[in-house]
């Protein structure tokens, strides 16, 4: 079953434009191509990742919260009490009056003695503004690196001022070190946030359904990614990934001065930010990338591969959460204008 299912997922009708064979990747006359056994390596990357977010979190992060005023707060545990963890945990966090009498019954203590047990727990669960604000520094310096990087790799490349060149020559076009590394980066990082999320701060009350919301998108990104290189999208995928990252480092600064109660320079940089989302995800995402993949390739090929309409599917549905998340960010903006 296996076998069969990996012949029809590489099928080359599916990948490839008509009369082109996987033959044809391979390394010659100076062309080197993306293979798609290379994306193993994003794990052992992932994990290199991680250990430098643990150092910088620690050694960089922590200092520079302190210097912008952010005290650690410790938080007092609970006494261990299986009989309540084990409510805690499997029937609610917020028992009612009569359940907190049964309770404190079953556990032989006073109703004043659970309901601290439980008001402490609770707060175990909530993180501290420490915390949150090493995680936002830690995604900060990240697309804040890659924004850098992307620019330094893009900005010689024909087909960053004139995108008609990600179609020249396709699907032979050489991969480049600058690629190998930008695309192997961006998947490593997806690869170690969706390893965190289980220690990561829950960003919603909804919990279960945030963490899986978050699950979905990691898996979404690396997907569309990785189904990128293997195809050879590699010229349009650094544009998409150059695009996307410009934007967000801005809002991870915000959250960090946030946290710090540094009200006025959180508000310019979410002013910042939001211009910034604007231009990249509402303005330049439909009307230059994806006017490359819906529109352009029609002129190089009269039959579109299966790709195509994958790709362009999964390019579209990420257009539709840009006008969601930019509504969002449009009602707190004319809230912050118009309300104060």
């Amino acid at each position: 079953i296996l076998k069969t299912l990996n012949s029809w997922f590489w099928w080359e009708n599916i990948w490839m434009p008509v009369n082109v064979t996987w033959a044809h990747f391979v390394d010659r006359d100076g062309l080197v191509f993306p293979k798609p056994h290379q994306l193993y390596a994003t794990i052992p990357y992932a994990f290199i990742l991680l250990i430098i977010r643990f150092f910088s979190e620690r050694y960089v992060a922590i200092p520079l919260a302190k210097a912008l005023g952010i005290k650690n707060v410790r938080r007092v545990k609970p006494q261990p009490n299986p009989v309540l963890e084990s409510y805690f945990r499997e029937c609610s966090k917020h028992p009612s009056q009569s359940e907190i009498q049964g309770l404190a019954k079953k556990c032989n203590c006073t109703v004043h003695l659970v309901e601290k047990w439980f008001r402490r727990r609770r707060n175990l669960e909530i993180p501290t503004v420490l915390r949150k604000f090493q995680e936002a520094f830690w995604r900060f310096s990240f697309y804040l690196t890659s924004s850098i990087a992307g620019f330094i790799f893009l900005y010689d490349k024909p087909w960053f001022y004139d995108i008609w060149q990600t179609w020249v020559g396709y699907p032979f076009q050489t991969l480049l070190p600058s690629q190998y590394w930008y695309y192997m980066a961006e998947i490593s990082f997806y690869w170690s946030l969706l390893f965190t999320l289980g220690i990561d701060n829950k960003r919603k009350a909804s919990g279960r359904h945030d963490f899986l919301a978050h699950v979905v998108h990691h898996l979404a990104a690396i997907g569309l990614m990785s189904g990128s290189w293997c195809g050879n999208y590699v010229r349009l995928g650094t544009l998409v990934m150059f695009v996307h990252d410009t934007a967000d480092f801005w809002l991870e600064a915000a959250k960090m001065f946030n946290y710090a109660r540094w009200e006025k320079t959180c508000n310019m940089l979410f002013i910042i930010f939001s211009i910034a989302f604007f231009i990249t995800r509402i303005i330049l995402f439909p009307f230059w990338i994806l006017r490359a993949t819906l529109y352009q390739p029609t002129y190089y090929s009269t039959t579109p591969v299966i790709a195509y309409f994958l790709f362009n599917g999964q390019l579209l549905i990420l257009q539709g959460l840009h006008l969601y998340w930019g509504y969002l960010i449009f009602k707190i903006l004319r809230r912050f204008i118009f309300l104060k």
